[in-house]
């Protein structure tokens, strides 16, 4: 971002190219910013004497504490300013008896996955709160949340273009009367990227692959399924959501390709944590973590031994959806489908 002194040299022009949201701020003004389109912010502000300042009450000032704040808000709302995340941390509390953690601290890397596990009730759900409200021993578990080793600002918690979490939950319910197309145009223009069109049309080519039905981009985003609802957001919080962590409560029964999923959340460097039954999925992550009476009991790293039983069971995964897709298309299942 331009310093004070960096964006006097700056014609309002130059600065459109750059800031392409300026033109609402300059047009606001009281003063004709684009007047002579060669002109500095400095040279605009040297030419207007004493007398002329008055009448349209600019104050130059003013105006360039205006400026410089506007633009740093809306870098911070999109996400350009965003703090890198490199590591989330979980410092103990206690389980539903008061019982302290068993753990010294949990971390979780960029780019990995890990799986929580439990019985319902258990507490998956207020870990993944606890996460996206950045505890800081302030919940009933009394848990703290530490970003790269140290405490993180209230930003986190109450800036409205910086969240540290992105969520997916079990239900997608579109009410907007949009295409897919026009509803990905619109989350991209509010987060003012640059290359919008390209990335719209990634998203929508990553969410087809995910997908067990193809869709288009002129289809309505309330006439898709449940899996294909979830298939489009997975991918838009992979491409265009600035939260570094992505928490997935139950994706298992989303009718989508799971490992493509996690592909990629992971690539575009996310801190994936997910809520699972499904062995698939929990193996799937580099670890997981075991809730017991509300706290977490252990912390498992995926064995060697696990990730061999996991080559088995997306096999078997595998011919089970080739099973479903022979059982809609109407086919005869014979009895040696499974060797």
């Amino acid at each position: 971002m331009h310093s004070k002194e960096q964006l006097l040299l700056k014609s309002p022009l130059e600065l459109l190219e750059k800031y392409p949201y300026l033109e609402a701020f300059f047009t606001n003004q009281a003063v004709n910013m684009m007047a002579d389109e060669s002109m500095t912010l400095k040279q605009i502000m040297i030419q207007m004497d004493e007398s002329g300042a008055e009448d349209t009450a600019f104050d130059a000032t003013h105006f360039l504490d205006q400026l410089h704040d506007f633009i740093g808000q809306m870098q911070e709302f999109s996400g350009v300013n965003s703090q890198v995340v490199e590591v989330l941390t979980i410092l103990p509390g206690t389980d539903k008896s008061g019982q302290p953690e068993g753990f010294v601290e949990l971390n979780f890397k960029k780019s990995t996955i890990t799986s929580i596990v439990g019985p319902t009730g258990s507490g998956k759900s207020r870990l993944l709160a606890d996460i996206e409200w950045v505890a800081q021993a302030d919940t009933p578990t009394s848990r703290t949340i530490l970003v790269n080793n140290t405490k993180p600002s209230t930003d986190w918690r109450y800036a409205s273009g910086k969240k540290l979490v992105a969520q997916l939950s079990q239900n997608m319910n579109f009410v907007m009367d949009l295409t897919v197309r026009e509803f990905l145009e619109l989350h991209a223009g509010s987060r003012m990227i640059a290359n919008a069109s390209i990335i719209v049309d990634k998203i929508i080519d990553a969410a087809n692959d995910l997908a067990g039905e193809k869709f288009k981009a002129d289809t309505p985003i309330t006439s898709l399924s449940g899996g294909q609802s979830r298939a489009l957001m997975i991918a838009d919080t992979a491409m265009l959501s600035s939260s570094p962590v992505v928490l997935i409560d139950e994706i298992e029964n989303a009718g989508i390709d799971r490992k493509k999923a996690l592909e990629i959340l992971t690539g575009e460097e996310k801190i994936v944590l997910m809520a699972t039954h499904d062995p698939i999925l929990a193996l799937m992550a580099d670890q997981r973590i075991v809730i017991k009476n509300g706290g977490i009991h252990k912390v498992l790293q995926t064995s060697e031994a696990e990730k061999s039983m996991l080559i088995k069971l997306e096999e078997a995964d595998r011919r089970i959806q080739q099973l479903r897709t022979k059982l809609r298309s109407g086919e005869s299942i014979v009895d040696d489908f499974f060797p």
